[in-house]
Order: C-alpha cells, then structure tokens, then sequence
C-alpha cells in the first residue's frame, strides 16, 4: 500500500506559505500573463496545423462539432483544474493533484504521462512549425531540399527547421519566466492579428455547398476528431504548471485558465467554419491549412502574412508546453521521483536549467525524426488521462479536506466534475487502437520506472 501514499495538504501548503527550505520559483505571472500564457498555448496547432488534417481525414465539415464538443469537455475539465490551481498553487499541474489525491504511484503515472502530453506534443507543434516555416521560404523563392524538412518515414532525413526553432525556444526558457512571458505575449498579439486577417479574407469566399454532406465520415468521425483536437486544448492544463510562478495563485489561475478557453473556442469555430466553406475537406490535408487556402484563393501575399503569423503562434504554443514540461519535472525532482540533480535551479535566472536543456533535447530529436499525426494522437492519450486523475482527484480532495478554504469553487461539482470524467473516458475511448496500445505500453513501462527508481527514492519513502 505504500505505493499509494498521499502528500498531506495541509504540510504541502504550508511549505509554499513559508518556502525558507524548499526550492522555489519566482512570483512574476499576473491574470493577464497567465490568460496570454493559455493563448499563446491553445491558439496555435488546432488552428494552423491539425483543422486541416482533422477535417480531411476524421470529420469534414463536422469539425465545427469536433471543436465544440471538445470545448464542452474542457470546460467540465476547466472549471475543476480552477479550483484545483486555487488552492494548491504549487508547480506540477496534475501530477500534484494525483499525488495529494489519488496516491504516489499514481501522480507517479500521470506525470508519466505528461511528457506524452508536453514533451511528445511540443514535438508535433515543432513539426507544424517547419511547415509553415517552409512554406513562406516557397513563397518568396526558396526551396529547401525535402531532405532536410522532411522525417525519414516520409522520404527525408530530418526536419531540421523544426529542430531549429526548438533551439531557439530554449534560449528564452532558460533565461527566466519574467523573459518568456514578455516574448510570448507579444507573440500572441501577432497571430491573433493575423487570424483576423484570415477571417476577413477567406469568409467573402465561403460557398455553403462545401459543408454539404456536413458529416461525411458520420458521428463516429466527430468523436473521432474530437480525440485528435483535444491536443489543441493543452492549455489550461500547462497554465496550471505556472501556479507557483503567479502573484496571486488563488485569484489569477482561474480568471487566466476560463478566460483563455473561451476566447479560443470562439475563434477555433470560427476558423474551421471558414476553411471548410472555402474549400472541400478532402483538399485540406496539409499541415498548412490556413495558408493552403489564401494560396488557392490568389492570395499569395496574405498567405505569406498568414504563414508568419502561425510561426509566431507556433513558437508560443512550443514555449509554453516545454515550460508545462520542465515545471512538471522539477515538481517531481522536488519529491524525490527523478533525480534532483537533474532539476538543479540556475542561481541567476532561477529556472530549472539542466532538465530544460534535456527537455529540449528530446523535443528537437522526437520533431526531427517521428511523423506529426502519430505524435499528436500519443499527445492527447496522455492528456486525456491527465484530465481524468485530476478531476477524480477533486472529488476525493473535497471530501478529504473540505474546510480548506478554496478562493474558487466549481459550480455544481457533484455534477459537472462527474461529467468531466465520463466525457474524457468516452473521447479516450475514441482513439485508434494503435495509439491506446502505445499508450497501454508507455503506462506499464512507467510502472517499471516507478517500481526500479521513484518507490525507493521518494522523499515520503523516508
């Protein structure tokens, strides 16, 4: 039984109010940073790389539902991840959740599972990068030899733009939050400007008829999508890795979390509206959909604005999910799971250096080398299974520790967090076999790393 141990609350919060021996990060991220943060994050591979490839192979026109549907789940997600990251403002996100809920082995696993989610999903965001990225270069006259923009299992030898930007992601994460805050907040502006622009170009030319038949793969193809398109709501998770970055952890985190959701999913629809009545799904199968349509609609100088605009929130949606990652990490060297040398703190910057650069390392090997779809499908498996340890972790949290006062509280939790958990095992359920049996295999090889390393090390092994 000792595998399922708990961290007792009460000790755990009063570390973070008295942190004098205990590694700590800096306080720097208001409610403005952390709803920029969850843009920036969310805004980003749903709209510019994956509506395209969703839309062409999962659910046509249906995507507008894949997107709502998803959205619906992460705000039964949403609301609960608020009130977790309201009252336990520590790094770790639902690792920390599991382990103070549900048990160490299984924080354990989920924060195994989060570098399917962060880690193999910053890899997938680096591939669409490269797209966009090789596009504009064809847009003014050059062309890279495929070779070198191209994985080896589609006929190149290593997408080297996007091992590239990933490079260029660390050098801000490892000077500090304060510096990848500021960069990724004027990023957001840009690409935000830039959708705008897309929306006024592309809606004169919707033709109805494109949405016709409407679900052309049926409603098995719309959950199906809504599987895929949950990677593009990886945002509010990351943001809760950023709760012992924020001045006011119990106020900020909520405010930033929904505000985000609900400003992406307005714009997600909005997008997937346009391209779909703009061309016929079967055409969008690029990873490039957004300047694939202004390209075919004669807009070349647009497409070009469009294609820099999806760099800029590419490079947002990459820094904060390798951010999300390397928090997760240090929250687990903090517990003795992983090794604490690999999370040693920078004195000047006070970021967690070493396991960034390891981080980023893993991130620009998995991009240069695995195909984009394989790499999403693995990043929403993991995710998935995030959101249902956390949103059970609430339930028991709030029957464990129910006069801990909670600066929000989830309405009708008995309802909605319930509805938050079946949602996510049904999307779960709507994965390729393929994908669940990586999955199962991934999970039993954490298990192993758990049994051999995190059990006998684990600071409440002592």
């Amino acid at each position: 039984m000792s595998w399922f141990r708990t961290k007792d609350l009460p000790t755990l919060l009063a570390a973070v109010e008295n942190p004098a021996d205990r590694l700590t990060l800096r306080r720097s991220l208001s409610a403005l940073d952390i709803t920029l943060l969850g843009l920036g994050v969310m805004i980003g591979t749903g709209i510019f790389v994956l509506t395209g490839i969703v839309a062409a192979r999962y659910a046509g026109p249906g995507l507008m539902l894949s997107f709502v549907l998803a959205a619906v789940v992460c705000t039964f997600v949403c609301l609960a991840y608020s009130e977790l990251a309201s009252f336990i403002p520590v790094a770790g996100s639902s690792y920390t959740y599991s382990y103070v809920s549900l048990g160490e082995v299984c924080g354990w696993l989920v924060g195994w599972s989060l570098i399917l989610e962060y880690t193999v999903g910053a890899s997938a965001v680096a591939g669409g990068w490269s797209a966009y990225f090789v596009s504009i270069l064809k847009d003014i006259g050059i062309t890279l030899p495929p070779a070198l923009t191209a994985v080896p299992a589609e006929g190149g030898i290593v997408n080297l733009p996007a091992v590239l930007i990933v490079g260029g992601v660390l050098y801000f994460l490892l000077r500090g939050i304060r510096e990848s805050a500021g960069a990724n907040r004027a990023l957001v502006f840009i690409k935000i400007g830039t959708i705008f622009l897309f929306l006024f170009l592309a809606a004169p030319s919707i033709d109805p008829q494109n949405w016709t038949p409407f679900l052309p793969y049926g409603w098995a193809g719309v959950s199906a999508g809504t599987a895929v398109l949950f990677f593009s709501y990886l945002g509010f998770d990351s943001l809760s890795t950023a709760a012992e970055e924020t001045k006011n952890p119990a106020r900020d985190m909520p405010i930033g979390i929904i505000a985000s959701l609900a400003l992406t999913t307005l714009l997600y629809i909005a997008v997937a509206a346009a391209m779909t009545g703009v061309l016929p799904y079967t055409e969008l199968d690029t990873a490039a959909p957004a300047s694939y349509v202004l390209q075919r609609l004669g807009y070349r100088l647009g497409s070009a604005v469009i294609a820099t605009g999806a760099i800029c929130g590419l490079s947002t949606v990459l820094l904060v999910m390798i951010y999300a990652q390397t928090r997760a990490f240090f929250a687990m060297s903090r517990d003795g799971l992983i090794p604490a040398s690999l999370c040693r703190i920078h004195p000047q910057y006070r970021t967690p250096y070493r396991i960034t650069l390891i981080t980023g390392a893993a991130v620009a090997l998995i991009a240069g080398f695995i195909p984009i779809h394989i790499v999403a499908e693995m990043c929403s498996a993991g995710t998935i299974f995030a959101f249902l340890s956390s949103t059970l972790g609430l339930l028991v949290l709030r029957k464990r520790y129910p006069d801990i006062p909670r600066r929000f509280r989830c309405p009708a939790a008995s309802v909605i967090v319930p509805l938050g958990f079946i949602s996510c095992a049904y999307v779960f359920s709507q994965l390729s076999l393929h994908t669940l049996e990586l999955f199962f295999a991934w999970f039993v090889l954490g298990l192993i790393v758990y049994a051999l390393y995190g059990h006998k090390h684990s600071h409440l092994a002592e």
